[in-house]
């Protein structure tokens, strides 16, 4: 219980500190809203200004906003004019299911990928480990303007928007491809390295086959460093899914994001923030229980 309230803690802190930092950033730049949106005389942007409350001290915008997320009202947006909430909510969604079917797509090509070049040896290791290499050098930016060029050429696949089942397939494989890149090289070295302990070489003394001790054994005590990482993995999934989803128009938090930077909506900003911390925050706060429910020497360690 100890070791979950920390984790629990730290994941608030992330929250609050990247809301609030966005909040920051977002008023210290030039201008502001009514300024930038509203191309009126001065006595009527000073009124909007003044409607809006962009002309009180950052303290007290600060002040107020605080005290009304902490009955989970983000305020409202000057751009849409709709409650804050309401809108990163329906973004959000469309975020989580692009990134949870990306996930899914790159667990399920990474690990066994992982399983093979580090429990193998040869040629076909050594292809597949420089293919992984090249995947990781490739951002998902560039992975998905590559994958629109090739649709749009030959119309295989729909090349922006958000409908059926094949409108997933750009935006979820080029996310996909880096992270399964990622968790191949993390799983090939730690099921390289179990493979190496003294239970799996006893487990080969019973004579077992092989592929039981790979699969048994040594998978089954590499997945704590793998699980470890799946935090960072999500953290990364969503900060390149912003990219991905202003390429492909996938109608997530990266488009509602570049709309509220556009017209500078200090409070969806700052809600888009939160709602992206939220992700990662979870994503971080889910893999340190796993690794700990794997490994109970994490979880030991950090109890006095």
């Amino acid at each position: 219980m100890r070791f979950l309230l920390r984790r629990a803690f730290a994941a608030f802190l992330l929250v609050f500190a990247t809301t609030s930092g966005a909040l920051l950033l977002a008023q210290l730049a030039p201008g502001d809203y009514a300024t930038d949106a509203i191309a009126r005389d001065p006595a009527q942007i000073a009124a909007d200004r003044h409607r809006l409350g962009l002309d009180r001290p950052f303290i007290e915008q600060y002040t107020r906003w605080l005290t009304r997320t902490l009955t989970l009202d983000l305020g409202e947006s000057f751009k849409f004019q709709r409650p804050v909430t309401e809108l990163v909510a329906e973004h959000a969604a469309n975020t989580a299911l692009l990134a949870t079917s990306a996930l899914v797509v790159a667990t399920l090509l990474g690990i066994p990928w992982g399983i093979v070049t580090g429990s193998r040896t040869g040629a076909i290791a050594r292809v597949l480990r420089g293919f992984s290499l090249l995947l990781l050098s490739v951002p998902p930016l560039i992975t998905s303007i590559l994958m629109l060029s090739i649709a749009a050429r030959t119309g295989w696949l729909p090349v922006s928007g958000m409908g059926g089942p094949a409108h997933f397939v750009i935006p979820t494989f080029a996310l996909a491809l880096p992270i399964a890149a990622l968790l191949e090289r993390l799983q090939s070295q730690s099921i390289d390295e179990s493979l190496r302990r003294p239970s799996t070489a006893a487990a080969r003394a019973r004579g077992l086959p092989e592929i039981r001790v790979v699969w048994r054994h040594g998978w089954r005590q590499s997945l704590g460093p793998v699980l470890a990482i799946y935090g960072v993995i999500v953290g990364s999934l969503f900060s390149g899914s912003f990219a991905v989803e202003i390429v492909t128009q996938w109608p997530g938090l990266g488009q509602l994001m570049q709309q509220a930077l556009e017209a500078r909506d200090t409070y969806l900003v700052a809600g888009c923030a939160a709602a992206g911390a939220v992700f990662l925050a979870a994503g971080i706060l889910a893999s340190d229980v796993a690794h700990a429910w794997t490994d109970p020497r994490v979880r030991l360690e950090e109890t006095p």
